[in-house]
């Protein structure tokens, strides 16, 4: 989009959406304009006709005629731009914010985390408000003034020549002043700006928030940090409101010097037989409309240029260039069995500092894969270049043998079902949540995802069964509740292909017990690549690799792992001694060698993962207990 670049081109783009309505809301403006000319001149007829000697009837009607006509004339006109401008900026606005919304999700992920969520809603619609001032700003406070400037100097110049050249300089001169006293008000319209995006942002925060306010009751802390913002914003505002009111102030102040002297200068014209009583009574009229018009477009001037500072403003935070764009010939995917393939993968979030170290990675179409590993390991970076949130800096990464890159990003996202470590709701329905991965799904489709994914029991024991509103990021529902319906979003979806970046690793253990069910269902017949805390649920998985340093340690089979007493088998230990006590070793116990750096393990310990694995692998368990 690059009309984002700057206000001008931002809009030149959406007046040009609609090229006719605004032209003709021009054309309409300015026929009612040059009617308000048109009635101060009708005025001048009808005062001469009414004074001139003989006092005909029929000029003086005529005059009337004309000048009751232009009036309702005008007053049609303003009514008739007035309804026209509503509907081509409301018009406007509802494309704008859709364009802004479809321009901002083609950002990265990274943009939104050093945004603020409720800043960028302020100012998206800021952009609305800001195109709709600055049209109605030129259309009506700017365009009007300049023509009538340009009729009533017609008829200056009809009734006296040097006349029409001092109210000509004087009216520019006079305009001029204002505008470049109001421009230096810029720097004031700019701090409003951007303390009223501060405010509006940091409000929004503490709402989205309010769980932790209540919970460490933080009202008055955040009450007074809240009126810091606020205070600021407002001061802010101050400063811009005094100082276009220092403007009108001197302009009042020119204005009656300026009219009292074009009177005094047409009076005595008017004695010495040079004017007509018409005559003397346009220049005075004419000349206040004009002083006032000087007034109107410089103040309407200033406020265009305060509205450019907004969208300007906003368009910087916005308009930002998209990092991670379709390749120009970039096709959909073609669907396949789900087979992944990361090529010699070199990754960093800042490229000088790779997380991912030359990575190579195949996943056969329905073979499900844990990836473990310490924190910062590079897991979840994995699957993200999956998806492709992020460009590798060297290497490839494909789906059924097609480069991620060289495809369009929505036809890869839709072939990918994600089950995330936090599940995001929306302040919807439970049936609208769990439809999001399939807008065009039937109930009885919904219905059988939430089966699957083992959430229809509660679901029908809500209030409202699935019509029942879930709250803001689903804080009516628990952990494992959320989780469930993610399992359903991924069931609806159908993918080939199912990523789980932690799923269970924020959950209690009966919390668990419940999406592991629905978990299982949903690998089944799936390709399956499962970031994994707990080690305990993937151990049933074909294969687990195992990152360190964004390298591959070790690739087998996890029972495999475990028996060759490599960093597999470090970790499951390291967790087992947390879970069993220290592993204390019971009598008759034999402890096998370890290797160097690994945590010796108990064999009667290795002998009963084995059996809980096979067990699991049946469905006849779904934890580790003691008294196995």
């Amino acid at each position: 989009m690059s009309f984002l670049a700057s206000p001008v081109r931002f809009l030149a783009h959406y007046v040009a959406i609609r090229p006719l309505g605004f032209a003709l809301l021009t054309l309409i403006v300015v026929a009612a304009a040059s009617s308000s000319v048109g009635v101060q001149y009708a005025m001048k007829l009808l005062i001469d006709a009414m004074t001139g000697r003989g006092h005909a009837l029929a000029p003086v009607y005529s005059a009337l005629a004309a000048f009751v006509g232009l009036v309702a004339f005008e007053n049609l006109l303003l009514r008739v731009s007035a309804t026209l401008l509503c509907q081509l900026t409301v018009s406007s606005a509802v494309r704008i914010r859709l364009d802004m919304f479809d321009y901002l999700t083609g950002h990265q992920l990274s943009f939104f985390q050093n945004q603020r969520a409720g800043s960028l809603g302020h100012r998206v619609g800021a952009l609305t408000g800001s195109f709709s001032a600055l049209i109605h700003r030129i259309l009506m406070e700017i365009a009007p003034p300049l023509i009538s400037f340009v009729g009533a100097l017609v008829i200056f110049l009809s009734i006296d020549l040097r006349m029409s050249i001092v109210l000509a300089l004087t009216f520019v001169a006079v305009s001029i002043a204002l505008v470049a006293l109001g421009l230096r008000g810029d720097a004031y319209h700019k701090e409003f700006a951007r303390q009223a995006g501060n405010g509006g942002g940091e409000l929004v925060d503490v709402i989205g928030n309010i769980w932790a306010v209540k919970a460490f009751a933080a009202r008055r802390e955040e009450l007074g940090r809240l009126r810091g913002f606020f205070e600021k914003e407002a001061a802010a505002q101050r400063r811009g409101w005094f100082f276009v009111e220092r403007i009108r102030f001197l302009h009042d102040v020119a204005l009656v010097l300026l009219v009292g002297g074009t009177l005094l200068w047409a009076v005595s014209r008017w004695s010495a037989g040079a004017l007509s009583v018409g005559d003397v009574v346009v220049i005075s009229t004419m000349t206040f409309r004009m002083l006032n018009g000087s007034r109107d477009m410089a103040m309407g001037l200033i406020d265009t240029s305060q509205q450019f500072s907004y969208l300007g403003e906003t368009l910087e935070v916005i308009g930002v260039p998209h990092s991670l764009v379709d390749a120009p010939d970039a096709r959909p995917l073609r669907r396949g069995e789900g087979s992944v393939r990361l090529d010699s993968v070199t990754f960093g979030y800042d490229p000088h500092r790779p997380v991912l170290h030359d990575i190579s990675i195949e996943v056969p179409a329905g073979q499900s894969v844990g990836i473990v590993g310490p924190s910062g390991a590079g897991k979840s970076t994995i699957l993200q270049l999956l998806q492709r949130l992020y460009d590798t800096q060297a290497g490839a990464v494909l789906i059924d043998g097609q480069r991620v890159d060289a495809v369009t990003q929505d036809s890869l996202h839709e072939a990918i079902a994600v089950v995330p470590q936090e599940v995001l709701l929306f302040h919807r329905s439970v049936r609208e949540n769990i439809r999001f991965a399939r807008p065009d799904a039937t109930d009885a489709e919904v219905y059988r995802a939430a089966e699957a994914a083992r959430c229809d029991a509660f679901i029908r024991a809500m209030p409202q069964g699935y019509d029942s509103i879930v709250g803001e990021r689903g804080t009516n529902l628990s952990g494992g509740q959320r989780q469930r319906i993610g399992i359903a979003r991924a069931f609806l979806k159908d993918s080939r292909i199912a990523l789980l970046d932690e799923a269970t690793s924020a959950l209690d253990t009966e919390s668990e017990q419940a999406v592991q069910q629905g978990l299982a269902a949903l690998m089944a017949n799936r390709t399956v690549l499962a970031v994994a805390h707990r080690l305990s649920t993937i151990v049933t998985f074909d294969r687990v690799l195992v990152i360190e340093d964004g390298r591959v340690v070790e690739d087998g089979p996890p029972l495999d792992l475990l028996r060759a007493g490599g960093a597999f088998r470090r970790l499951w230990a390291l967790q087992a001694e947390g879970l069993e006590q220290p592993m204390a070793e019971r009598p008759g116990d034999h402890v096998r060698p370890a290797a160097v750096g690994v945590v010796a393990v108990p064999s009667s310990t290795m002998t009963r993962v084995t059996n809980w694995a096979r067990r699991r692998r049946r469905g006849g368990v779904s934890r580790l207990s003691r008294g196995d």
